[in-house]
């Protein structure tokens, strides 16, 4: 999903300051895809010549407020260079870390996008509708990207159209149902056992919100297209469809009424989602933290926020499998080529990127060095490694881990199949926060006539009516 930030997690880094510096080994300012020197091959399926000469451009290098992220960049730039020290990377940091949906919109207009630049998933089709993007399928192969054959077909595929890639993944999230264990423990509950229904759902939030003193058993959102996004995902774990196959919208059935028959349940009947609503993304988070709210819908890197941002501890939190299992929410980001790129720098971007964020052990998969570097160790994402490349970093990733990872068994021991947002995502999202807010501030909302409503405006944004 994309938020007024870039998807969850983005927002513990809002307040990231804007950097000019840029990393002492790539400090050359030329972007222009002037023709390279050195020992390029014209063959796209062989990787890059450690003899070739390239200045690439890449954003999101971490920002000066992120201090050891920053220092795991340059020592990753270093590395890189022992191998290719005719490569230039020439790192830059924008405000907010990476870029914020207006300004990215605004770079692909105008065709400024870095010669290697990041995108959510979920961009691809706007990305594609101003040609920014090259077709890399042609370079990414065993050669260069030796863990490919582990990497979720899935996943790549996300990053595909007509069968043409266009990205890489480096991180990827599914949808699930993050628990408070110390409110679980004081209710009764098992926290290691999460609720795995909707039922399930409904009779823990019941016995948490008998603790009373304020504590609410379930929390949702439902404004900011927060509700509507929480909606599709809910739906999804229930085996239902926001966007059927034809293109229209799919929710106004017996599969959608249960979802907010059982909202209106929990929120009017039980009791157990607290008075307060019209919740936005930080809202849930600022209850779990501070023990006021036992369950809520999220990926694992809330939790991260949750401890660097507002002071929890990771031992406080696990994870299960979305209710209902069907489906999940699934979602993600990647790094893509700018069209027009010389091969030489499309070889040099694979290269890099395979080095950063596609290598076990390597990049943002030392976990060793983040560990001693005081970075978050053991949440079960990046998720997209398969096979022997999923085994070797499990071990990794366990062997440093800073947090329990034995909290997220129930998560990781039941893989959901994940499924991407709906098109026209964050307008779909806008009109079912309506839905959301309907029926948990009115509690003589009719149900049928949310939804009846819903599909009209849905359709309408589909360009169906």
């Amino acid at each position: 999903m994309r938020t007024n930030v870039r998807r969850t997690a983005a927002a513990a880094l809002a307040s990231a300051l804007a950097v000019t510096a840029l990393v002492a080994c790539g400090t050359s300012s030329s972007g222009d895809d002037k023709p390279q020197s050195g020992g390029g091959s014209t063959d796209a399926s062989a990787p890059l010549d450690p003899k070739t000469k390239v200045t690439l451009s890449i954003d999101c290098m971490p920002p000066a407020a992120k201090a050891a992220e920053l220092k795991e960049w340059k020592e990753d730039v270093a590395e890189f260079n022992k191998t290719y020290p005719n490569v230039t990377i020439d790192g830059r940091s924008t405000p907010g870390q990476c870029l914020e949906p207006p300004r990215f919109t605004a770079m692909l207009k105008a065709k400024s996008q870095p010669d290697v630049f990041y995108a959510y998933f979920t961009d691809l089709q706007q990305v594609l509708d101003n040609d920014g993007a090259e077709d890399i399928s042609a370079y990414v192969t065993p050669a260069s990207v030796p863990a490919l054959g582990d990497i979720d077909k899935n996943v790549l595929d996300v990053l595909r159209r007509d069968g043409k890639l266009y990205g890489v993944p480096t991180s990827n999230y599914t949808m699930g149902l993050l628990v408070n264990r110390k409110l679980f423990h004081q209710a009764g509950l098992d926290p290691d056992a999460p609720p795995r229904s909707w039922e399930e759902v409904r009779a823990a939030a019941k016995k948490i919100a008998a603790l009373g003193n304020g504590v609410a058993g379930f929390g949702e959102y439902s404004v900011e297209n927060t509700g509507g996004w929480h909606f599709t995902a809910t739906l999804y774990g229930m085996g239902g469809e926001v966007v059927g196959a034809d293109g229209k919208a799919a929710f106004n059935n017996a599969t959608g009424r249960q979802l907010v028959d059982n909202l209106r349940a929990m929120r009017w009947e039980d009791e157990s989602m607290g008075k307060t609503q019209l919740l936005k993304w930080g809202d849930l988070q600022k209850q779990m933290a501070s023990d006021k709210l036992g369950m809520f819908l999220a990926a694992p890197d809330d939790i991260t926020y949750m401890v660097q941002q507002l002071g929890a501890q990771y031992e406080n939190f696990g994870m299960g499998p979305i209710p209902g299992g069907a489906a999940t929410l699934a979602g993600g980001n990647g790094y893509m080529i700018k069209k027009g790129s010389s091969p030489d720098k499309v070889k040099a971007a694979i290269a890099w990127l395979n080095f950063k964020t596609l290598s076990v052990g390597k990049g943002q998969f030392q976990y060793d060095r983040s560990k001693a570097d005081g970075l978050p160790v053991g949440l079960p994402q990046p998720a997209f490694f398969t096979g022997a490349s999923k085994t070797r970093d499990d071990e990794l990733k366990a062997a440093s881990a800073t947090m329990p990872v034995a909290n997220f068994k129930s998560f990781l021991d039941n893989p959901v199949p994940g499924k991407p947002e709906p098109v026209k995502a964050q307008e779909v999202y806008k009109v079912l926060d309506k839905v959301m807010s309907g029926v948990l501030t009115n509690k003589d909302a009719d149900p049928a006539q949310l939804l009846g409503d819903a599909e009209k405006a849905v359709n309408q944004v589909l360009g169906n009516q």
